[in-house]
């Protein structure tokens, strides 16, 4: 075989290996998780001192990435709840840890005295 058809089997050998690689390790992403929380607050000061700030930590020893943490949203369509709060997490097993953890459900149990809560969790977009 000549040397040049050698060189052109390789390289396009290569070529596919490399896609087909490629195209694994994309597979393999996993989409980031968000925690959405839509929060009315019956007791500022108390909600601050004892769940807003304290709860930062275990957030963030989970991976937990705070994106927002809004007062008073701007309505587009309907009506907008008084604080919103977004967390990022790596992916939706690591918010579910997280959410199910005894640090989140401690630090629940405390914000249930001062607010009241709807949370979800969505899935987002891979990278």
């Amino acid at each position: 075989m000549n040397t040049r058809y050698k060189y052109a089997l390789v390289m396009g050998a290569g070529f596919a290996l490399g896609a087909i690689a490629v195209q694994g390790l994309h597979a393999q992403a996993k989409p980031p998780a968000y925690v959405i929380g839509e929060v009315t607050i019956n007791n500022q000061d108390a909600f601050m001192k004892e769940f807003a700030i304290p709860g930062v930590k275990p957030v963030q020893e989970a991976g937990g990435k705070f994106l927002v943490r809004g007062f008073k949203p701007i309505a587009i369509l309907g009506e907008p709840p008084p604080r919103v709060t977004v967390i990022q997490f790596d992916s939706m097993d690591k918010a579910q840890a997280w959410w199910n953890s005894p640090a989140n459900k401690n630090m629940q149990a405390i914000g249930d005295k001062y607010a009241t809560f709807r949370d979800y969790l969505v899935e987002g977009v891979s990278p």
